[in-house]
């Protein structure tokens, strides 16, 4: 049966049937993990940690569930990791690998190696070109599906962080550089209500991406500062973004959204052609544009 075929019961089955396949080929449900000492969950988090850097312990926590400080205690104790306060902020606690760890780390990734090798050994070339895409395309959508979108204030550092990137990647993009004080939005306070609205999304709690309504009391809303983290793309984001910032502002009983664009982000044109969007006449004079598009919402 082709997977669009599928009852949505059906699908879920499936993806059920996939996570107890790779369980079970790649020893999740075995005490010692890759023939090593420890479960599985002790394992990731030391690749998860690295073997050279230092990370704030809220940053590992955002990636995983609430058992991380068990597992961060487990290993402490096994002499794998080293738990310490901020040099800069005691408030703040870092985890790092121990050179312990970083032995125990190795061994894991040779062993991974093998597994792997193992799991395309008795298939042929065709086959494992068709397993490798497949899975690709299966950590594409699963990593789609943990991204988060939130409504927050534009002055939010992370918010300005994404600004910050937008801003930075259009200065190399363009020909004559890009300056946030010659656009049509420079006051990025435009897109809080009532004035406007602003998304960001998440990846593992981190911002990865941005977008921004404008709600002019006597014009079309606008569509402004759609951005992506270049960590971020392929995973349908824009897409994503542009779709729920057109629901918004049709929440918003918005009927027509406008937008402008520059001739160097070609993805991003295309993004708008293939989401319905119809080139127009210039409706503003950002110095920046090249076309200008707009689009009635259902």
């Amino acid at each position: 049966m082709d997977t669009e075929r599928r009852t949505p019961g059906q699908q879920v089955e499936q993806v059920r049937r996939f996570n107890r396949t790779v369980a079970e080929h790649v020893g999740v449900l075995h005490d010692q993990y890759l023939g090593g000492a420890r479960p599985y969950g002790q394992a990731r988090l030391l690749w998860e940690i690295g073997d050279t850097e230092t990370h704030d312990v809220r940053s590992v926590r955002a990636r995983h569930s609430g058992y991380i400080s068990r597992l961060l205690r487990a290993l402490e104790a096994d002499g794998l990791v080293a738990v310490e306060p901020h040099p800069r902020d005691r408030r703040v606690r870092t985890v790092r690998l121990t050179d312990a760890g970083r032995t125990e780390r190795a061994q894991l990734d040779a062993r991974s190696q093998d597994l792997a090798g193992s799991l395309l050994h008795p298939l042929d070339p065709a086959q494992r070109t068709r397993l490798t895409a497949a899975m690709a395309e299966v950590e594409r959508l699963l990593t789609a599906s943990v991204v988060s979108v939130e409504t927050l204030d534009p002055d939010h550092p992370d918010a300005v962080h994404c600004l910050r990137s937008y801003t930075a990647e259009l200065g190399q993009l363009f020909d004559s550089g890009f300056d946030p004080d010659r656009t049509l939005l420079p006051d990025p306070g435009e897109l809080r209500a009532p004035r406007g609205l602003f998304l960001l999304a998440r990846l593992h709690g981190e911002p990865v991406g941005c977008g921004g309504l404008k709600l002019p009391a006597d014009a079309p809303a606008e569509i402004k500062r759609l951005w992506i983290s270049p960590q971020a793309r392929g995973l349908g984001l824009a897409r994503r973004l542009l779709s729920q910032l057109e629901s918004r502002a049709n929440d918003l009983g918005r009927k027509v959204v406008r937008l402008d664009t520059n001739r160097a982000l070609e993805a991003a044109t295309r993004l708008y052609r293939t989401s319905g969007y119809t080139e127009v006449p210039a409706f503003n004079d950002e110095p920046y544009a090249h076309h200008w598009f707009e689009k009635h919402l259902a």
